[in-house]
């Protein structure tokens, strides 16, 4: 069935524009469906149970979710069209994306989803430190942290200049490293799962060995939270290695991060 999109020559404008639609359905799709399972099920189906986990207690102002959502699509579209510029990099065989699953061994599905997240932290990260620079954030940067108590719906809340930048780092992943379909598409999954979990504003890794192990090396609503709070701290965007290394990580995060509250 992929196979069968070869047929068509993306180049060709209605092309371009009918794959660009497509992708823009299936990237709102996935950012509306997880957004609202999140949203639906911390804030209105089990608000009570979770209510202690709450990172803020304020209120958030009533057009912030509408904001998000706008800043979002804005952000799906930019998203969409890079994703079928790639597409055309692809079709030309300028990329290392494979459609036969029997091309590189079966264990280099998830090493190559691995290594792909490994590139992208790293990218994200010092984007991210060059982002918080004053002169780039008040061009740049500013539109995300207006969201002072993040949601759910966070998630893609960028500036258009922002966007771009963010959606840059998968062709170039692409470009180098050889994945499958499916593999990038789990690691797109994998990207909005995350940054849902980090928004959230609710810290949900448990109050055990398990989820101390967990949300110390990989980023969730604490760790993030000291972002949004604080600025100048925890850039990261699925682990905290870099954070470490960078001498970037809150100093209130671990502290804060062991009192949170048993479920």
């Amino acid at each position: 069935m992929i196979q069968n999109v070869f047929n068509f020559d993306f180049t060709e404008p209605i092309v371009f524009f009918w794959l660009t639609l497509s992708i823009f359905a299936i990237v709102v799709f996935r950012y509306f469906l997880l957004a609202s399972i999140f949203h639906l099920y911390f804030y209105v189906w089990k608000s009570k149970e979770w209510e202690k986990r709450k990172l803020n207690k304020k209120k958030y102002p009533p057009k912030q979710f509408r904001e998000e959502m706008f800043w979002s699509m804005l952000t799906a579209l930019i998203f969409s069209v890079i994703g079928s510029l790639a597409a055309i990099l692809w079709q030309k065989g300028l990329t290392h994306i494979y459609l036969d699953v029997n091309e590189f061994p079966i264990w280099w599905i998830p090493v190559s989803i691995i290594v792909s997240m490994f590139i992208h932290e790293t990218y994200y990260y010092w984007l991210h430190r060059w982002m918080h620079q004053p002169k780039i954030y008040k061009i740049v940067h500013h539109v995300h942290h207006e969201s002072k108590i993040t949601s759910a719906w966070t998630a893609f809340s960028f500036h258009p200049i922002e966007g771009v930048l963010e959606a840059l780092i998968m062709p170039a992943i692409v470009i180098v490293l050889p994945m499958h379909i499916y593999a990038i598409v789990i690691h797109l999954t994998i990207m909005t799962i995350t940054a849902a979990i980090n928004h959230l504003d609710i810290e949900i890794y448990p109050k055990n060995i398990f989820g101390n192990l967990v949300g110390k090396y990989m980023i969730g609503a604490t760790h993030h939270s000291h972002h949004h709070k604080y600025y100048r701290y925890n850039y990261g965007l699925y682990f905290t290695f870099w954070d470490k290394l960078g001498k970037t990580e809150s100093p209130n995060f671990t502290k804060e991060f062991e009192e949170r509250e048993e479920m």
